[in-house]
């Protein structure tokens, strides 16, 4: 099993390339449907794959937290994601992800993993209407393979909120206004849960924004921004001073949205923040390669505040620098 996740320093080598690789597992066939689905999971994001270990029950628990196991003499959660999902199955779990989120460790128990899959993230699609409502917005894209099957990516951090791993609405509270009026933030997030966060924090900061699901949206609404601007005489920096994005999105990944953007010279001295929680050094790293100015972990609503606070309280027309 380990052989799965060899090299995994390889892999550091596709961000700026639109590419990922996704491990592939299932969570039993579903009673309801007759069907095995098939979801993936961000290689970046995946730190073992394991047999599950004794799990120690722990009081209080969300009904698809099974407990605590210990890793290295650190306690780390553990989520049933059939559970979690409402897989109604008779096959019980044999296999343990362990995850890094925002440098939270949790393991997901599964049915089985398959293989490790490379793609590009432009053959990662949004999912369709009937697909999100029947998947309770758990699903952020959706591939097809060679025979016919679809892959669905899970939005592991909305599992994470809603099982109480991380994220309380109440830490935006705490953010205070901007104090500067007339800012504007465009920013990009495939997640639903990462979407309300950003959104909140820019409402109790009192600043505007625009948003968007993927970076190929977000692409096109700035492209469309910028030849706005270009129509009226002005500068694109008049109508956005920041613009947040995350890193993994269907279509296309902040990688290569940060790029297009430092590519074009209209969008010159306007910052771009990644907010990931893809939170080691070697991802903020790899940002930076592709010119991104700042990084802030995701769900740290206060961090993310200050940060945007300083970026739009600077002189608009000149360029922000991390």
């Amino acid at each position: 099993m380990s052989e799965l996740l060899k090299n995994i320093d390889e892999r550091t080598k596709l961000a700026g390339t639109n590419k990922l690789e996704i491990l592939m597992f299932t969570l039993g066939q579903d009673s309801r449907s007759g069907r095995r689905e098939i979801f993936g999971i961000n290689v970046f994001k995946v730190r073992e794959v394991m047999r599950i270990p004794p799990i120690t029950q722990a009081p209080e628990m969300p009904p698809a937290v099974e407990g605590m196991v210990s890793l290295r003499k650190a306690l780390v959660p553990v989520i049933d994601l059939a559970k979690y999902t409402g897989v109604k199955t008779d096959t019980k779990p044999g296999i343990m992800i362990v995850t890094e989120y925002n440098g939270h460790t949790q393991g997901f128990l599964v049915e089985a993993v398959d293989t490790i899959l490379r793609l590009d993230w432009s053959a990662m699609k949004v999912p369709p209407d009937m697909l999100n409502a029947q998947m309770g917005g758990l699903v952020t894209a959706v591939t097809e393979l060679a025979n016919g099957n679809l892959v669905m990516m899970m939005d592991v951090e909305k599992v994470l909120a809603e099982t109480g791993q991380f994220y309380e609405d109440s830490a935006i509270k705490n953010v205070k206004p901007l104090g500067v009026s007339g800012r504007t933030v465009f920013f990009a997030d495939d997640s639903s849960v990462a979407r309300k966060q950003i959104a909140g924090t820019l409402e109790a900061m009192q600043v505007n924004y625009i948003s968007a699901i993927n970076g190929r949206q977000a692409w096109e609404g700035l492209r469309k921004l910028a030849d706005q601007a270009d129509a009226n005489g002005g500068k694109v920096n008049e109508m956005v001073q920041v613009i947040l994005t995350d890193v993994e999105m269907p279509e296309m990944d902040g990688y290569m949205l940060t790029r297009k953007v430092k590519e074009d010279k209209r969008f010159s001295g306007i910052p771009v923040l990644m907010h990931s929680s893809l939170s080691s050094i070697s991802n903020q790293q790899l940002g930076k390669a592709v010119g991104v100015d700042e990084y802030v972990s995701k769900f740290e609503p206060q961090r993310l505040a200050q940060t945007l606070g300083r970026l739009l309280a600077a002189d608009k027309s000149q360029p922000v620098t991390g």
